[in-house]
């Protein structure tokens, strides 16, 4: 059975180019134009991620993702041009899952989709399995969160603490568990995996991302920044794994 997309946005364009994609990606799609036709949708229907912009007549983003964690643990990702920091810890703090930016691409806003889904889902299998067997987490259980073992990976991994990045897979796992990155935030992850405690600043980083340096444009890597928290920490506001160093740049600690 098709998993279903709920999407609530007012401009009409981008509904149209995310159903387009998604669509051919075997999904189902549903949208409103506000919050309130998306909250029906949600009661309604069975839906397995949201993707809801902010800025939305009659009920904003913000508002939506607070009525709908009332009743709901769908896996909510705000899709916004709003950028700043502040926004996303807003949006997170209301109960949203992810964040991405527009402009988006809509191959990377798909393979969020599916990151999403894959989490939920195995997240399901590990409770229903607990519940069957009553018991308690065996050590693999606790380090893997969700209660599923590392998935193989590579020889050529690169381990950090609890972080392991495939570079052959093009994928970072948390605890056993995938984080969903876009292709950019993995180029930066790929950078501070490949030096671990050492601060990198701002134009390196905008090089890993851009393959070149970095002309007045180094200030999209705090949105990168921002967006990798948002996925990785436990709490963004107090990241554990990637350190501002005033002045200088960032810093991965394991």
């Amino acid at each position: 059975m098709p998993k279903t997309v709920l999407i609530a946005e007012d401009d009409k364009d981008i509904v149209e180019l995310l159903t387009l994609y998604l669509s051919g990606s075997g999904y189902e799609v549903l949208s409103a134009p506000d919050g309130e036709q998306a909250l029906e949708l949600l009661r309604s229907h069975e839906v397995d991620v949201a993707l809801v912009d902010i800025m939305m007549p009659r009920m904003n983003g913000y508002d939506f993702i607070k009525a709908a964690r009332k009743t709901s643990d769908v896996p909510i990702v705000i899709v916004s041009a709003r950028s700043m920091p502040a926004d996303k810890i807003v949006g997170l703090d209301a109960g949203a899952d992810g964040y991405i930016t527009k402009p988006f691409d809509p191959l990377e806003v798909t393979a969020y989709i599916r990151a999403m889904i894959r989490r939920r889902e195995q997240g399901r299998e590990s409770a229903g399995t607990a519940g069957e067997d009553d018991a308690p987490a065996t050590d693999v259980q606790a380090a893997g969160g969700a209660g599923e073992a590392a998935a193989p990976t590579s020889p050529d991994a690169i381990t950090c603490g609890e972080l392991v990045f495939d570079p052959h897979r093009l994928t970072l796992s948390k605890r056993g568990e995938t984080v969903p990155l876009t292709a950019a935030e993995l180029k930066i992850m790929a950078a501070f995996m490949a030096a671990p405690g050492r601060v990198l600043s701002k134009g390196r980083l905008y090089a890993a991302v851009n393959g070149e340096p970095a002309i007045g444009g180094a200030s999209s890597v705090m949105v990168h920044i921002s967006n990798i928290r948002a996925k990785l920490e436990d709490d963004p506001l107090r990241p554990r794994y990637i350190k501002t160093v005033r002045g200088l740049g960032y810093r991965l600690d394991g």
